[in-house]
């Protein structure tokens, strides 16, 4: 018989009928109902065991995390908590389960920081379960709007020879031996006896090739991997992280900020549409940690509060200037309840950025116009002299979870612009290269995937919505 998802037996509108299930065991309790999970929905289905059908061996091989597959009859349920169950005619164990070595004893409710170390058996929890659906509505969603508008996916190296930041914090790609490494005759690391014939390294953003495409396809995205070797031990960065970057021929900075906002709105609509047994869960798991916390550290909002403010609401939009003359004037400021100070120049702290969405304007934010002293070489730059056409958008609870930019499309600009923030002409001659064949106004942007999973799931711990995390010092699993 052809096994039949959880889900699609619970959302049945028939019963009576011969169904196949495999799963999980949640629990058995009584030797006569079992609790199972297949993963494909947050709910377990009620298995009901005859007392003559299973002999003993049988009986106590089905622990909590035992693998096993039901054939057997969908029914309409007697008891509380479901609708419909199933009673079964045979039990055949796929999988047995040490349930004394079985590190997740769910009875005990494991934090987030025991499943941290057991990331390679979290999925099997309500919450990573939950999280996980959530993550791939996202990721499902994002190609659907992009797909929508019309844009091309554009697929963008992994390993590169550029530094789209200019931060200087990348992984080095190598096959050259770390004993006897091939040296030039000044004692320079010999690059030409490498894989590539030159210094390579993972890339930290599919930017820069995306505005090549975008220069000739009209509208891109990329979506794909990015990796930071910025040692940053702290909730809100990875080392290996997703990234939205979509970059349209002709757009200026407020066509990219309406596509941001209809992309953000979009992507908490859709999940809201589908995940709704999920989003409900989470909701209620964040209510129960505020609860644990300190009155002055808890949140305003809760998880579905929070969406349904970004959804709801027009984004925002002010310029840097204004927003640090809002942090000056706050409350905040003049009671110095900031950890950093506020004044004109600075690169807005989480804390900043969290005060103007929650605590003033109590909805999302899209903050443009940024001193060009803190902001990469590629964005436009304003008649001002002083500032860039940057933009960055602030959600509650998170702080930024958008930058992006018009780009800087003269020739003459951006080549003095480089000069001044040392980066090789050389190295990016291809880049320079649209700038002098067919130039043309462009902006895009970059959203962090992994932040964005963190906004709608509602979790504190960027490490804990992404499958298998990459931190300083932990690469495990």
């Amino acid at each position: 018989m052809k096994r039949t998802k959880i889900n699609s037996l619970l959302n049945s509108k028939e019963v009576n009928f011969p169904v196949c299930v495999k799963g999980w065991v949640r629990s058995f309790r009584n030797n006569q109902f079992i609790a199972l999970n297949d993963g494909s929905c947050l709910a377990t289905l009620q298995v009901v065991v005859g007392l003559d059908l299973l002999d003993e061996n049988t009986l106590k091989q089905i622990t909590n995390g035992a693998a096993i597959s039901v054939e057997g009859t969908l029914v309409a349920s007697q008891g509380k908590g479901q609708s419909v169950e199933v009673t079964a005619q045979k039990i055949e164990i796929l999988g047995t389960c040490d349930s004394e070595a079985y590190p997740l004893q769910l009875k005990n409710k494991p934090s987030l920081e025991y499943l941290r170390e057991h990331a390679h058996l979290r999925f099997r929890t309500n919450v990573f379960g939950a999280i996980f659906r959530v993550r791939h509505s996202l990721a499902f969603a994002i190609h659907k709007f992009f797909n929508e508008k019309g844009f091309v996916y554009l697929n963008t190296p992994i390993i590169t020879a550029s530094d789209a930041e200019g931060a200087g914090e990348m992984f080095r790609v190598t096959t050259l031996p770390f004993e006897q490494t091939p040296k030039t005759a000044n004692g320079d690391i010999n690059f030409e006896e490498d894989f590539f014939g030159r210094s390579t390294n993972l890339t930290v953003s599919g930017q820069l090739e995306a505005e090549l495409g975008a220069m000739a396809l009209g509208e891109v995205y990329t979506f794909g991997p990015t990796f930071r070797a910025e040692n940053s031990n702290t909730t809100r960065h990875l080392a290996e992280f997703w990234m939205i970057e979509p970059e349209v021929a002709f757009n200026d900075l407020s066509d990219n900020m309406d596509l941001a906002e209809a992309c953000i709105q979009y992507l908490i609509n859709y999940v809201l549409e589908h995940n709704m047994e999920d989003i409900n869960f989470l909701d209620q798991r964040l209510a129960e940690e505020e609860k644990q916390k300190p009155t002055q550290d808890r949140s305003e909002f809760g998880l579905i509060e929070k969406l349904r403010m970004v959804i709801d609401n027009k984004f925002e939009r002010i310029t840097y200037t204004e927003a640090i003359d809002i942090l000056l004037q706050s409350p905040a400021y003049k009671k110095k309840k900031f950890k950093y100070d506020v004044s004109w120049g600075i690169d807005m702290q989480s804390e900043h950025e969290r005060y103007l969405v929650e605590k003033h304007f109590k909805k999302p934010v899209i903050v443009t116009d940024y001193p060009k002293d803190i902001k990469a070489f590629y964005m436009r730059q304003n008649e001002d002299g002083k500032t860039v056409a940057a933009m960055d958008i602030l959600a509650p609870g998170i702080g930024e979870i958008v930058g992006g930019s018009q780009r800087e499309e003269r020739y003459d600009k951006l080549k003095q612009r480089m000069q001044e923030m040392h980066i090789s002409e050389e190295e990016l001659y291809w880049y320079l290269d649209t700038r002098k064949f067919g130039t043309a106004p462009h902006a895009g942007f970059g959203l962090g995937f992994e932040r964005m999973v963190l906004f709608v799931t509602g979790m504190g711990n960027i490490r804990d919505v992404i499958p298998f995390p990459r931190t300083p010092k932990n690469a495990s699993f």
